[in-house]
């Protein structure tokens, strides 16, 4: 079994409620367990700044599924959840998840980059990371720990 470690937002609707229904859709699928949940956290929104804040949280789990089954897995709760793509990037969502590690893996292939190519620029997914490991190694970037003081 891989551990992974997925990073989950909202910032429309009851998000609260979406982001925990999220984790539940995903633990009842095959392959997936649902290890534990980082405290939810309100932040504000990066790149597209005009709209709600975000709660973000991040989830570490238990997989059977490779990398890229995990992430359609992770879409799919998306789309069942209501999420569509046609607004600004970065922009509003009622549910985001994203798939920021697996295991060691380093990977570059259309549509999925592991570790997440953005994770160590964003405090929204360090923070809650840092609650669940904070020793975690972030493959070719450093520990959560180091990326976390890096941004102050």
């Amino acid at each position: 079994m891989a551990r992974a470690f997925v990073g989950v937002g909202a910032n429309l609707g009851d998000r609260e409620r979406t982001m925990r229904r999220a984790l539940d859709l995903l633990g009842a699928r095959p392959g997936i367990e649902v290890v534990t949940v980082s405290t939810l956290r309100e932040t504000d929104p990066v790149g597209y700044l005009d709209q709600p804040r975000f709660l973000n949280a991040a989830a570490e789990l238990r997989t059977s599924l490779e990398p890229r089954a995990l992430l359609e897995a992770l879409l799919a709760v998306e789309r069942e959840l209501g999420r569509t793509r046609d607004g600004p990037r970065f922009g509003p969502r009622s549910i985001d998840l994203d798939l920021l590690l697996y295991d060691d893996v380093v990977l570059d292939d259309p549509g999925l980059t592991l570790p997440h190519p953005r994770l160590h620029e964003r405090r929204f997914a360090l923070e809650p990371l840092s609650e669940l490991a904070p020793g975690l190694e972030v493959p070719g970037r450093g520990t959560v720990e180091s990326l976390m003081a890096s941004l102050d």
